[in-house]
């Protein structure tokens, strides 16, 4: 199977870094291409980009369609950014950019195991396929309260209790290997009244284990600190989420970076010796606009944020 994956906000976050000549630019989650494609077009021959990828599936598609520029591969997290540039020998960059969600390729193919709608797809999930932990191991291994409590936090699934008991039900007939046996089970747990109306019932559960999978939100506060830690002055981090958990966690970061003081209202004077690192540069979230909803709803809850640093 083709990577390929249609780029989310793809104008709006490579403009939002302010790209120039002779600049060092880093796509934290190159993904396909697409935005570092972008990039490397705005860097006119000039400058180096700096691509990184958990999935070796995508570093490969990358390595064909950026083999003409001036770029770095690594096979690695996002979350390791400063491992990396360490490894490089560079201390600062111009611009950072996070794609935190799933790509379309590994949605479609049905070897990866992230849909619900491929009913014979082994049930994977994971993002880096060298990693040992699949969403299979999860639903078999994990205790009833583990599974209801990531179901019900990561995929704020009302059913969460019903689902988890039906899981530990059905493990102990026959082990769940499939994304259909999964989605059966789901189904089974959600009231018909529920499974009328609204998205596919269980789309909650495979996110939240997909995020349990991938440790999706672990890391993701550092990864940010890290990032600004590693701008230049007046270098942009550009980071777009998929859910409310992420985003949140993403708003809070960047809120507190651009804070001086956190010390109680109560006390007289500043004693965190907490300092402002930059700024918010929008108020309000960027989302795709009306089109690119319409022509990639997958795209439809998008969000991206970005921070300017001092």
């Amino acid at each position: 199977m083709i990577f390929e994956h249609k780029s989310v906000l793809l104008d709006e976050s490579v403009n939002a870094l302010e790209v120039h000549s002779g600049g060092i630019y880093v796509d934290a989650t190159a993904g396909g291409g697409g935005h570092s494609s972008k990039i490397l077009d705005k860097l006119d021959g000039t400058g180096l980009l700096i691509a990184i990828d958990k999935d070796p599936d995508a570093l490969q598609a990358c390595a064909e369609r950026l083999a003409s520029g001036n770029v770095k591969l690594f096979h690695s997290d996002f979350k390791r950014i400063d491992t990396v540039l360490n490894e490089l020998g560079i201390d600062k960059v111009d611009g950072i950019l996070a794609d935190l969600g799933v790509s379309s390729y590994q949605i479609d193919n049905p070897d990866r195991g992230f849909s619900y709608m491929i009913d014979n797809a082994p049930l994977d999930m994971r993002m880096d396929t060298t990693q040992s932990l699949t969403a299979a191991e999860l639903v078999n291994t994990y205790s009833e309260g583990e599974l209801c409590k990531i179901i019900r936090d990561y995929g704020e699934e009302k059913f969460a209790k019903s689902i988890a008991r039906n899981i530990v039900a059905e493990r102990q007939k026959n082990p769940i290997s499939t994304c259909g046996q999964l989605v059966d089970i789901i189904e089974r747990s959600v009231p018909h009244s529920s499974r009328k109306k609204g998205s596919h019932p269980a789309k909650r559960t495979f996110q939240a284990l997909r995020i349990e999978v991938n440790r999706e939100l672990d890391g993701i506060d550092d990864f940010i600190r890290k990032a600004v830690e590693r701008l230049n002055s007046n270098g942009r981090l550009a980071v777009i989420t998929f859910h409310s958990l992420e985003d949140r966690i993403v708003k809070q970061t960047f809120a507190d970076l651009a804070t001086n003081c956190i010390c109680p209202p109560s006390f007289p004077k500043c004693v965190c010796n907490h300092r402002s690192q930059g700024a918010v540069l929008y108020k309000k979230p960027i989302e795709p606009s009306a089109i690119e909803q319409n022509e990639n709803p997958r795209s439809q809850s998008a969000k991206l944020r970005v921070f300017v640093k001092k």
